[in-house]
């Protein structure tokens, strides 16, 4: 069997169904109320033209989208710095408690060749460890959702793993790995790991279960119906659980700053903390996040990459049928 014969196949499978749901959607409306039609066909997304795949949106209405997409959090942003600023300025709190945003920006940039080297240090930990939870946790994800043996051994594992509190564990890394960057890295690792799995599992027992018999009725072996098939379906599930992983790997590794380390931003918290110099912990906070955010992003932007096809991708799609 070709892998053409395969990607058909799973193409027709889907043009099958969106054609049953499109059939059943004038039954569904002629029996619901005398609006129910004309509803149905304001709701109803423009289908593909025959020759393939949708026209992709021009720069225009890409950069639009854009704006729509960001100006509401913008908002939210600009207004939650309106008001730390009233409520710093006024001194409703000291200001070695809560500095005003122009203490903090003069302190980042005082100070930002330091700050900057410490962020390298936390950014290279968090990207090592998440890339390691990825791979690890695609891995057992995929144990798991293939044998039955062991997703009753390893299930429980993960599990039990998860629940324990990382930072009761911190100092017992750092026992038996020292005070470099591996104690940092596990705990990324280990506190990233979970979403992967969970995602992934869910993911992978997800895929329709005709797909998999008409791949198997055509001969594919396991391999090719997981490349084709199983992974693709996954994806969508994979990639959420991705994005809250990235920003739980800056955690982990800030947290595994926080017990032994002389370097990065856990570091540079418990020494801003340590003097009460609200100003640097304020940005060093700031830094943290902005790690998080960026890192994020990445993310998306590789699912958008990835699955472009998804329903979660499309613009204007009405996520409700009424």
């Amino acid at each position: 069997m070709t892998e053409n014969s395969l990607d058909t196949a799973g193409r027709r499978a889907a043009v099958d169904k969106a054609s049953g749901e499109r059939a059943a959607a004038p039954t569904l409306a002629s029996e619901g109320a005398p609006g129910a039609v004309d509803d149905a066909n304001s709701s109803r997304v423009a289908s593909p033209p025959p020759g393939g795949r949708p026209p992709r949106p021009t720069l225009g209405r890409r950069a639009a989208a854009l704006a729509d997409s960001l100006w509401r959090p913008a908002l939210v942003l600009v207004a939650f710095f309106v008001a730390w600023w009233f409520v710093a300025a006024r001194e409703y709190v000291p200001n070695y408690l809560v500095p005003t945003p122009g203490q903090v920006w003069t302190t980042m940039t005082n100070q930002w060749s330091e700050l900057a080297r410490h962020t390298m240090v936390t950014l290279y930990e968090t990207v090592l460890g998440f890339v390691l939870a990825a791979a690890l946790g695609l891995a057992t994800a995929v144990a798991i959702a293939y044998s039955r043996t062991l997703d009753k051994a390893l299930y429980p594992i993960v599990l039990f793993a998860q629940v324990i509190p990382k930072i009761a564990i911190a100092p017992l890394l750092v026992v038996w790995f020292g005070l470099g960057l591996t104690p940092k890295i596990i705990l990324a690792v280990l506190i990233a790991f979970f979403p992967v799995v969970i995602s992934g599992v869910a993911g992978l027992r997800s895929t329709d279960p005709e797909l998999l018999d008409l791949s198997a009725t055509m001969g594919a072996g396991p391999w090719r119906t997981f490349r084709k098939i199983r992974f693709p379906n996954a994806l969508p599930h994979l990639m959420a659980g991705l994005k809250v992983a990235v920003t739980l790997a800056v955690v982990g590794a800030v947290v595994g700053e926080f017990v032994g380390a002389s370097e990065g931003l856990g570091y540079v918290l418990l020494l801003a903390n340590g003097n009460l110099d609200s100003a640097l912990l304020f940005a060093d906070l700031i830094l943290m996040s902005a790690i998080g955010i960026v890192l994020f992003v990445l993310v998306e932007i590789a699912e958008a990459l990835l699955i472009p096809w998804h329903a979660s991708r499309r613009v204007g799609v009405s996520l409700t049928t009424s």
